[in-house]
């Protein structure tokens, strides 16, 4: 008989217990696996049937172990492979950690980002002797990439005596997860050429790789292996598949393989409002959330995210409120911070200064610092210098993070106050705080590149600073004049003008025209939101070389078609 509700399962608890059924019966321990593991079972039920056994073996405490991993605060997991290893828990007798412990464990360790016991527990592997266990590697190399230790990840993946899909692919992903997009690609690129046959989890990890690097050649060869394999309708293929070609530049191809799915679940859904939303097709995106609704898929956080920041990117305030408010009231969703950072955005991006700020004090949410800075960073934008630095003083911004400073740095020099500015970026040194630094890949033939402001590392620099100065002659010559004011740095007109054409977009659009047939088009991903500058000179540039640009930066995606850009100078 299969269980299937927390009320059948409870009743032939109860009758095992009257028939004095033994822990190590089989139908006890399914019984206790539906508690501990269903999504229909209760955690807490499971766990005091576990206290209530005088003896209980491994598998009760890995099961409870396995589904504290499970849950957002895996703590207890940890706590429970102390007592096991410690031989700890109110006179019982406890069973010692064995091979299928340490999986559980490391994941636990992985979701908390806790790198200290995830070596702790390496230790004790390998002093147990399970050091050639594939399995407990596997989960290694996990954890490590979890925790951003990619060295320890690799360094257990090359020592591994066996690798197998998995292996392969918890690197990939803990490539990813670490920003570290060029190089999963590489690592994917080797699995293949060793003959490792992919499974859907490898796909899903190199998609996210090839959505992140920008890079749509490799995303169409994984498209093609994902149709070799016949696992295009598995829903996190196909939403990988989607959400990589959106990232890509290709919403049309997004749309197809949208298209094609026989059954969306409601991941699908969000991954194709999303990429229309950051393509700047508004219209499209609520329409088809329209559709979704009425096709009886219930909409989570991320979808909602999805359709307000397509009211964001159009500019609609109104719309916007309407979906904040359905949210809690027609779908039975609490709006997060990220639901209300659309609006201060949406307010702040179209210069609603006074408005962007009733609302984040409104709210009925702790505010973070993110809104605030994006108010702040608003008020620059719009030239009200003065409210800025009215909000900087009020809110008294502690210097905890690299974003605030750079924030109050850039608000400094916004207002020509050099000294205040110096003051905040010596500070920065004397703390060891380093701004991220901008950075725009562009795929060419394959291969990703990528280019940060001024950079003079690639192997074709010196070809690249020469095809950038004869674009900005041909530029000059057409009226093109650069918006120095973006460059926030005490020094002349000239001088910031050259600041301004090296910047990393520029780069790479320069290396783009050079290795790219006429009239292809060019699509370069870049870290930071784009500056006004270069708006401007890829407009221009679009025009001029009769090329058609698509740039996704950190807010959306901007398509340069004949001097003008998709977004609407709205961004």
């Amino acid at each position: 008989m299969e269980i299937t509700t927390m009320s059948q399962a409870m009743q032939l608890h109860a009758q095992a217990i009257k028939q004095g059924s033994q822990p190590h019966h089989q139908n006890y321990s399914k019984l206790f696996t539906f508690f501990a593991l269903s999504p229909s079972g209760d955690l807490n039920y499971a766990h005091n049937i576990l206290s209530s056994l005088q003896t209980p073996n491994t598998f009760y405490w890995n099961t409870m172990i396995r589904a504290y991993s499970n849950t957002s605060d895996p703590s207890e997991s940890l706590r429970m492979f102390l007592a096991m290893h410690i031989q700890t828990d109110s006179g019982r007798i406890v069973p010692k950690p064995d091979n299928y412990t340490f999986p559980f464990v490391l994941r636990a360790c992985g979701k908390m980002g806790d790198t200290q016991m995830g070596k702790r527990v390496h230790c004790l592997v390998l002093k147990m002797g399970f050091g050639v266990d594939r399995f407990i590697l596997n989960s290694l190399i996990h954890m490590y990439g979890k925790c951003g230790e990619l060295g320890c990840a690799r360094k257990v993946f090359d020592e591994m005596p066996e690798r197998d899909v998995v292996s392969w692919t918890a690197l990939v992903d803990g490539l990813v997860d670490n920003g570290r997009s060029v190089e999963a690609i590489e690592c994917f690129g080797e699995m293949v050429g060793c003959g490792v046959e992919v499974n859907d989890a490898t796909v899903v990890a190199v998609l996210r790789a090839c959505a992140e690097a920008g890079a749509l050649g490799v995303g169409k060869k994984v498209h093609t292996i994902v149709n070799d394999l016949g696992i295009v309708e598995k829903a996190n293929v196909s939403t990988g598949l989607i959400d990589m070609y959106s990232k890509c530049g290709c919403i049309d191809s997004a749309r197809d393989v949208f298209d094609n799915v026989a059954f969306k679940d409601v991941c699908s859904w969000t991954a194709m409002i999303h990429g229309l939303a950051s393509h700047g097709m508004s219209k499209e995106a609520v329409v088809l959330f329209d559709v979704m609704i009425n096709s009886g898929v219930k909409p989570d956080e991320r979808t909602m995210t999805a359709v307000l920041a397509a009211c964001r990117n159009a500019g609609w305030s109104s719309e916007a409120c309407v979906y904040l408010n359905d949210m809690r009231y027609k779908y039975g969703i609490m709006p997060n911070l990220q639901h209300y950072g659309c609006i201060v955005d949406l307010y702040a991006r179209s210069g609603q200064l006074a408005e962007a700020g009733d609302f984040i004090r409104k709210m009925p949410i702790l505010p973070d610092a993110v809104l605030w800075r994006t108010l702040i960073w608003a008020c620059k934008i719009h030239d009200d210098s003065d409210r800025a630095e009215h909000l900087i003083k009020e809110l008294n911004i502690d210097f905890d993070d690299c974003s605030n400073f750079v924030l109050i740095s850039n608000i400094y020099a916004s207002s020509g106050k050099w000294h205040d500015k110096a003051a905040v970026r010596e500070t920065m040194r004397r703390e060891g705080v380093v701004k991220p630094q901008g950075s725009s890949k562009i795929e060419v033939n394959g291969r990703v590149h990528e280019f940060t402001a001024g950079d003079s590392k690639h192997a074709e620099a010196g070809d690249i600073f020469e095809k950038l100065s004869d674009i900005n002659e041909r530029l000059r010559k057409e009226g093109y004049k650069p918006v120095v004011s973006e460059v926030l740095l005490d020094m002349d007109d000239e001088e910031k003008a050259f600041q301004l054409l090296h910047h990393s977009e520029k780069l790479a659009v320069a290396f783009g025209l050079m290795k790219t047939e006429s009239r292809s088009k060019i699509r370069i991903v870049k870290n930071l939101r784009s500056c006004a500058d270069c708006h401007s000179f890829m407009k221009v540039i679009s025009r001029m070389y009769e090329r058609e640009i698509v740039i996704r930066d950190r807010i959306r995606f901007h398509h340069f078609r004949n001097g003008e850009c998709s977004c609407g100078d709205h961004w």
